[in-house]
């Protein structure tokens, strides 16, 4: 499991909207993400619509021992958002986590021993930290492989960065780990003169932890954390979602990618929607690890592979009929070759490569998403899944479940996001 700790001990930075959503686009990517709240503010919470009265358990049961109450594993208080994304909650009472653990030997490895237990469950884990540098930010050092810096793009922030860094520095020894710390631009407005000088600045300062990523403002950002949802959830076609797709995919060690973003003239509401879906296709199509393609839906494979016409006068001869067969042959390859989903003839055929997989599923609306009534059949080569569907005439949406984990399609382009904040793929039949 890959930890970082999102720290600042200045407030309005952006530390809970980037741990929120790094942690929903991390998870959109298909890595399983825990996002654990070491504030006892509890915003992750509000942030994400976890209602506070129903919240018995928290990160704070985690960490105590037996003689301050009632121990809780990681396992017990986090809550499933959406797939792939849990959360460990936090609330006011992390507050007396100092005072009840002032002077007790190991009280900076709380949180790492807590963590330790779910290692294995999760690929990434991200840390809420409070605006201070006291026990509950050391704990997270401690428990951290890495550490980003979020740094508002205004005067007072630039100010205060070099301290930040220092404190960093002092705490990274007494821990005595090697923690690489990053720090990430936020609210960045190009559109004033303040806020490009001030990321010249730190390109120019801090050249050596700065990220290539850059969290732009974004109203989006704001109206997601309003209405409790994630970004990946709320406007999968906005810039703040790529800027924090290029984020993660900066942790991952990838490129960003440049996806076009809206310019400064007004859209009608048709305009918007259609640059709105190709921004999400472009944006899907990274995450796949595939490059960027039209977002028309996939055509039917009788429309694909029409034969070329003949001259009438053309008599159908020997020669004629091998090469008419072996076009046919050909076109048969290409057929039983292609991965992804195509119409052939009366049926839909669905096809996948999956290495390593023990069963392959197709559940979508022609079956109520049952994730057990259609089953996909091992090909002919290793890896290689096929299922066969007739259909009637419509648009139709699905998704893959591979050993019982819901996947979208990767050889499929034509997307669209569901209530869950996820990616359904969607086939249409002639």
């Amino acid at each position: 499991m890959r930890t970082i700790a999102i720290i600042n001990q200045k407030g309005g930075c952006g530390k809970t909207t980037t741990s929120i959503n790094l942690a929903a686009c991390l998870a959109r990517m298909g890595h399983k993400c825990l996002l654990v709240d070491m504030d006892p503010q509890g915003h992750c919470a509000v942030g994400l619509a976890v209602p506070e009265e129903q919240i018995e358990r928290t990160i704070y049961d985690a960490l105590i021992e037996e003689c301050d109450g009632k121990v809780a594993s990681i396992s017990e208080i986090v809550w499933q958002i959406a797939s792939d994304f849990d959360l460990a909650p936090s609330n006011i009472q992390l507050a007396a986590f100092e005072q009840v653990f002032a002077g007790r030997k190991g009280r900076e490895m709380r949180l790492a021993r807590a963590l330790d237990a779910v290692r294995d469950r999760y690929s990434w884990c991200i840390i809420d930290c409070p605006p201070s540098v006291g026990l509950l930010t050391f704990n997270a050092l401690q428990a951290c492989d890495e550490v980003i810096v979020p740094v508002e793009t205004g005067f007072f922030s630039l100010h205060g960065l070099t301290r930040m860094l220092e404190s960093l520095e002092v705490m990274r020894e007494q821990c005595n780990k090697d923690i690489r710390i990053r720090v990430l631009p936020t609210q960045y407005d190009t559109r004033t003169r303040l806020a490009r000088e001030v990321l010249a600045e730190l390109r120019s300062k801090f050249r050596d932890y700065l990220t290539q990523s850059t969290i732009n403002f974004n109203t989006k950002l704001k109206e997601a954390a309003s209405f409790g949802q994630p970004i990946t959830e709320y406007d999968p076609g906005s810039r703040g979602y790529k800027d924090f797709v290029n984020l993660a995919r900066e942790l991952m060690g990838h490129r960003p990618v440049e996806v076009a973003t809206p310019g400064d003239q007004p859209l009608s509401r048709p305009a918007e929607l259609v640059q709105r879906a190709r921004q999400l296709q472009q944006l899907a199509s990274v995450q796949f690890g595939r490059l960027a393609m039209s977002a028309a839906p996939p055509q039917p494979a009788a429309a694909q592979a029409v034969a070329e016409p003949q001259p009438a006068s053309a008599a159908a001869g020997p020669d004629d009929e091998a090469r008419a067969a072996a076009r046919d042959h050909a076109t048969q390859r290409k057929i039983e070759r292609f991965y992804g989903v195509k119409q052939i003839g009366n049926e839909l055929v669905f096809a996948a490569r999956f290495e390593n997989a023990r069963e392959v599923y197709v559940a979508g609306d022609f079956n109520n998403w049952s994730t057990v009534a259609t089953p996909m059949r091992p090909g002919e080569h290793k890896g290689e899944w096929r299922a066969a569907l007739t259909l009637k005439p419509g648009r139709y949406r699905y998704r893959l479940v591979v050993d019982g984990r819901w996947v979208t399609d990767p050889e499929n382009s034509y997307v669209e996001s569901n209530q869950f904040g996820e990616l359904n793929n969607v086939v249409e039949v002639q």
